[in-house]
């Protein structure tokens, strides 16, 4: 019998080396070139509206200049990130976009817990020069930041070391994004 999907010679391939007997196909995705092209349109659509949320979420939360340190921190995880998966050949497709809008709010995340130590020590916990008052909060949020981030990282070590090749995509994205993230929060949200 014909199998949709699979072609005569893969099909003599797998009966004749394989102990599978009767088999059927049960589902096969093939992304077309103009597929292809929508599918990055919305996500680089997805990522500029999570970016520019984030931008006016720490802006109403806090003010523009946090919110600009925000996404600069955010934009630079996503292309740190992008560049990993550059560099390994790896594909981007739909979970690949999950986890990079899932690091996106992780990311975020870290950062709204140093900006909200900042403000605090601006409104006169500590005082100093800003450089001073920003290397305070770092500090002082530095110990919970690693802890988090470093349990979180070893989780999706765990997931892309031994989740099987359907969490491969999304925890390599995780596991660059953790790591890239903290340091983001801490060295490159901040000083912006």
């Amino acid at each position: 019998e014909r199998i949709e999907g699979i072609s005569d010679p893969v099909r003599d391939y797998l009966e004749g080396t394989t102990g599978v007997g009767e088999f059927s196909l049960l589902a096969a995705e093939n992304v077309g070139p103009s597929v292809g092209r929508d599918l990055q349109q919305k996500a680089r659509l997805a990522i500029l509206f999570a970016l520019g949320g984030m931008l006016i979420y720490i802006w109403i939360r806090f003010q523009l200049p946090y919110g600009i340190g925000a996404v600069a921190a955010l934009f630079h995880d996503v292309l740190i990130t992008l560049s990993a998966l550059a560099i390994t050949h790896r594909e981007i497709n739909l979970p690949t976009i999950a986890a990079m809008l899932t690091l996106v709010g992780y990311s975020v995340n870290d950062t709204v817990v140093v900006f909200d130590r900042i403000r605090e020590n601006l409104g006169g916990r500590i005082a100093g020069s800003l450089a001073s008052t920003i290397d305070a909060s770092i500090n002082q949020t530095l110990s919970r930041t690693v802890i988090t981030s470093g349990l979180t990282w070893v989780v999706v070590l765990g997931l892309w070391l031994f989740g099987g090749e359907a969490l491969k995509a999304f925890s390599f994205v995780l596991v660059v994004g953790v790591l890239v993230g903290t340091y983001s929060s801490i060295a490159v949200a901040s000083p912006v």
